[in-house]
């Protein structure tokens, strides 16, 4: 597998590595050995799944302290632009997001560290969205962040009056609205 910085400390995308033939592919998700090896070191604790349809944006989500939250994300299958937003306050970047797209063919993972919101829109006609926790989930320590934030100004590929949101991620307050908690 390779390990690809991006500019913003402790996110990674992760390609692993892909063994194609007549019958098809087989992949590597996750070895713990591995990714200690590459420097995260994280125990998770919880796997989820989602299926979205074309125009679907979840996010931006964060749980707050003491039930943070490191994830490893990647998509199964379709497409998604996945989105992390370092909310960090002692970090250089802090209010800086980056992406990348994810899909069923190239593979692609996304480790998310502790102090980062996330979401994801979908780009293809469904996407299959796995992720690995490193903290259960606790709904009273729910965070977020408008995804239509315009410090942020967030290219999420999907033009807004085709987004399709929840009623919870509509009401999200701006990152400048939100107390410094990481």
């Amino acid at each position: 597998m390779e390990v690809i910085q991006t500019p913003i400390d402790g996110l990674l995308v992760i390609q692993p590595q892909v063994f194609r033939d007549a019958r098809g592919y087989f992949v590597e998700t996750y070895n713990e050995q591995r990714y200690r090896e590459a420097g995260i070191a994280v125990r998770f604790v919880q796997d989820n799944q989602s299926c979205s349809s074309f125009g679907v944006v979840r996010g931006l989500h964060f749980q707050r302290p003491p039930y943070t939250q490191a994830k490893l994300v990647c998509c199964t299958q379709g497409k998604v632009l996945d989105v992390a937003v370092d909310l960090r306050h002692d970090s250089p970047t802090f209010g800086q997001w980056y992406s990348v797209e994810l899909t069923g063919e190239n593979h692609l993972q996304f480790f998310i560290p502790r102090g980062f919101a996330h979401g994801f829109s979908v780009l293809s006609d469904s996407a299959t969205f796995t992720y690995k926790c490193d903290n259960l989930y606790h709904p009273e320590a729910d965070g977020g962040i408008l995804l239509s934030d315009p410090d942020l100004n967030i290219d999420w590929k999907i033009p807004a009056e085709l987004r399709i949101l929840s009623d919870k991620d509509k009401k999200h307050p701006l990152l400048k609205d939100l107390p410094n908690i990481f």
